[in-house]
């Protein structure tokens, strides 16, 4: 997926970055079309994905790198900032006349989410072991606060109770336990951590090609201003926060790429997975998740680019 170990911001990442994700997705939608691997072989790989998969690849991603407290306040900071202002965008869509209810409560998490396992590429590609810490640090931060702001609207639509939802939900309790366990200076075995990190690699492949597995392009029919709106808030307008956060606290020149490359990331694809499994519009939101991943093909090298220009 990405180049690994360069650590030089002269690396810059490519528009096909992200094509091979957009490929499984596609792998994944023509499997389910045109083989005898159908639709009940892709309800239980998005039951494998959401209860273990995507869990262990986020705890073990926290835990493996040490947080440092001193970037707590300016990567974490920014981090959070951005991550705020993209739920506050994302739930005042809510607002809007003629907004379904279900469509939005499905879709508003593709606006503030991201794909962890392409940050955390993208990290070491653009600044080595340093860049994977920061990351480390964002995604510790920031991926409880995004899962809870995406369920948070699935369970009201759902007339779900809310903590029950938060206390049983596989992405929270993954990352929360992670930080935890990072905060503590806890370390893994050499074996679990190996075995950890095979379980978790295959989180995303499995998980994108859930996603094609699930794709209807017509679902985005139902509401595409509504979707319009979420990705120009993922694609748009949280980049260019980063941006602005990041040029105006003044941060070494490889924080800044990194924090503006997280921040300009193609949503997550368990996005599609939650989805569907606290009885959202799957279809709608997988979706979302492909032309996401679409955009950031070519909006995370503008990105970069334009941190870049203005610096």
């Amino acid at each position: 997926m990405a180049a690994r170990g360069t650590g030089t911001l002269g690396d810059m990442p490519s528009p096909l970055l992200l094509l091979p994700d957009f490929a499984l997705i596609l792998i994944g939608h023509l499997i389910c079309r045109h083989t005898a691997l159908g639709r009940p072989v892709w309800d239980s790989v998005e039951r494998l994905v959401y209860y273990l998969l995507f869990p262990v690849l986020l705890f073990n991603a926290i835990v493996q790198q040490p947080i440092q407290a001193s970037h707590f306040a300016q990567i974490g900071g920014i981090g959070l900032a951005v991550s705020a202002v993209g739920i506050a965008l994302a739930y005042a869509l809510r607002r809007a006349p003629g907004v379904d209810p279900l469509l939005h409560a499905s879709g508003a998490q593709t606006a503030f989410r991201f794909n962890s396992y392409v940050a955390l590429a993208m990290a070491e590609r653009l600044a080595g072991a340093p860049g994977l810490a920061w990351v480390a640090l964002l995604v510790s931060l920031c991926v409880p606060v995004c899962n809870v702001a995406a369920v948070w609207p699935l369970a009201r639509h759902g007339g779900q109770g809310f903590l029950g939802e938060l206390a049983r939900n596989p992405l929270i309790v993954s990352t929360v336990a992670g930080l935890v366990a990072n905060l503590l200076g806890l370390r893994l075995p050499e074996l679990a951590t190996v075995t950890l990190t095979r379980i978790g690699a295959a989180a995303l492949p499995l998980g994108l090609m859930a996603v094609g597995a699930g794709l209807r392009f017509g679902a985005l029919r139902e509401a595409p201003w509504l979707a319009a709106g979420f990705m120009a808030i993922r694609h748009a307008v949280l980049p260019l926060l980063a941006i602005a956060l990041v040029v105006r606290a003044g941060l070494p020149a490889a924080q800044q790429a990194v924090i503006v490359a997280f921040c300009a990331m193609p949503t997550a694809s368990s996005a599609y997975v939650l989805a569907t499994r606290m009885g959202g519009h799957g279809g709608y939101v997988s979706g979302l998740v492909t032309v996401s991943t679409l955009l950031a093909m070519a909006g995370l090298p503008a990105a970069l680019g334009l941190l870049a220009w203005m610096r």
